[in-house]
């Protein structure tokens, strides 16, 4: 995997669902904050993919400071995680794949478009397919997907500066005011819905083994690909409040409405081609995320040795791949953006909690480990991603906060009853290879 196919993974659809609730024009300063708790964890996260550069990202950071348990913890978490960044930017794919044929000229049916409950809709088509292509291009390789990842990459980067470029000539300086519509507590509110937008570093971390020298690579990466999307959010987002008020933004394809309301139907279609290839980029690299992390947790022996067989001739985890398709395709079928991205954030966030910690930890209990990359001001930047990274789960509405902590208890449910009695370390079931061979047999 070379650094121009990851360098820039966080995906450029601006969630501005927000604005509508919390933030109001004042979201700029969501993505501002909420890039800086980012970056808390994201020099931690460096640290780590330098020292430890195997499959699995906190999940295995966690396993090798904290033991298996908090493993599970996490492992648990970044499962949900990655299934729902799949699930909530497929859904936003589908929008811009809807309004670029309504551009066209061609009415579907409603029916086919929408989730239940939403403009009179029964399942979101769309979405199932473009989760279905995504399956079979990783089904087919690694090396493949980056391919094809990283001239979406290229295309994904022009839009957007061609939307800054386009959108500057409209802005009001009217649509700027009430900045804060919601007060300052809004600002926090908003950067905790938002937090999905900066997760691409994380998924990055999970493909440590099929990369060339990650203990030089990824701390480029991970802290390069924060920096240029946060400058990318903070002037889209700008642009985007000053060509239409606040309240109008309340859609899943924003960009492809402000474009619209000016009149600029030509670069509607270009700029929602563009966030058609964002979009994909992003689900692609979540999907591999998602599936390297039940490989790294089946070759544990924490989850059936059933998600650690290969594919005979691509040799990818095919299993674990088709279940995420699976799941993923029925959840971005019939539940609407906002539920989906709430329970996102809160996951990425306790997986940022654990990172933060497990750094101060092991540079006490393990201080004579190689560390080609050393986080600066030990003292506050993991103290910092953890209180900043807490800070926006409190902002986040109970009733995520209490989704999260069912699927907790069901994970360690799971883990009580299978995964510590068929862990690795209790070696009663044999070495990780030898179960790996058992279950391709």
């Amino acid at each position: 995997m070379g650094l121009g196919a990851i360098l820039v993974q966080e995906s450029l659809y601006v969630p501005v669902l927000p604005q509508l609730h919390y933030a109001g024009p004042g979201l700029v300063l969501s993505f501002i904050f909420a890039g800086m708790a980012c970056l808390f964890a994201a020099l931690c996260y460096a640290e780590f993919a330098s020292m430890v550069p195997v499959t699995g990202s906190a999940y295995t950071y966690s396993y090798v400071t904290l033991g298996e348990l908090f493993a599970w913890i996490i492992g648990w978490d970044l499962v949900l995680e990655y299934t729902l960044i799949v699930t909530a930017l497929a859904v936003g794919w589908s929008a811009y794949m809807v309004s670029i044929i309504s551009t066209l000229g061609i009415n579907l049916s409603p029916q086919l478009l929408n989730p239940p409950g939403v403009a009179g809709g029964f399942i979101n088509l769309p979405a199932v397919i473009i989760i279905g292509i995504i399956s079979l291009l990783l089904i087919r390789g690694t090396k493949f997907s980056l391919q094809v990842n990283s001239l979406i990459v290229v295309l994904k980067l022009f839009v957007v500066l061609l939307f800054i470029t386009i959108g500057v000539s409209y802005i009001n300086p009217a649509n700027y005011h009430p900045f804060l519509p919601f007060g300052y507590i809004g600002i926090f509110k908003g950067a905790a819905i938002i937090f999905f937008a900066y997760i691409g570093f994380d998924a990055i971390t999970t493909a440590a083994e099929e990369v060339k020298n990650p203990q030089r690579t990824f701390p480029i990466v991970i802290i390069g690909s924060l920096l240029i999307a946060s400058v990318l959010y903070v002037i889209v987002t700008t642009v985007l409040n000053g060509m239409v008020p606040y309240y109008m933004l309340g859609g899943a394809a924003p960009v492809a409405f402000a474009l619209n309301a000016v009149g600029v139907h030509w670069a509607d279609i270009v700029i929602s081609v563009g966030a058609l290839a964002g979009l994909t980029s992003v689900i692609l690299v979540g999907f591999f995320g998602q599936s390297r992390v039940f490989y790294a947790m089946a070759r544990d022996g924490l989850l059936p040795y059933f998600f650690a067989k290969l594919h005979k001739i691509f040799k990818t985890p095919i299993n674990g791949i088709v279940l995420v398709g699976v799941v993923g395709a029925g959840l971005a079928a019939f539940l609407p953006i906002t539920a989906i991205a709430e329970l996102v954030n809160i996951g990425t966030l306790a997986a940022f909690i654990i990172v933060s910690a497990s750094v101060l930890i092991l540079r006490r209990t393990r201080p004579d480990i190689e560390r080609p990359f050393r986080t600066p001001f030990l003292s506050w930047v993991p103290i910092l991603g953890i209180i900043s990274s807490l800070g926006l789960v409190i902002e986040l509405p109970m009733i995520t906060q209490l989704r999260f902590l069912v699927w907790l208890a069901v994970g360690l449910c799971i883990y009580y009853f299978y995964g510590r009695k068929h862990s690795l370390l209790t070696g009663k079931h044999g070495t990780g290879e030898e179960r790996i061979e058992s279950a391709e047999e």
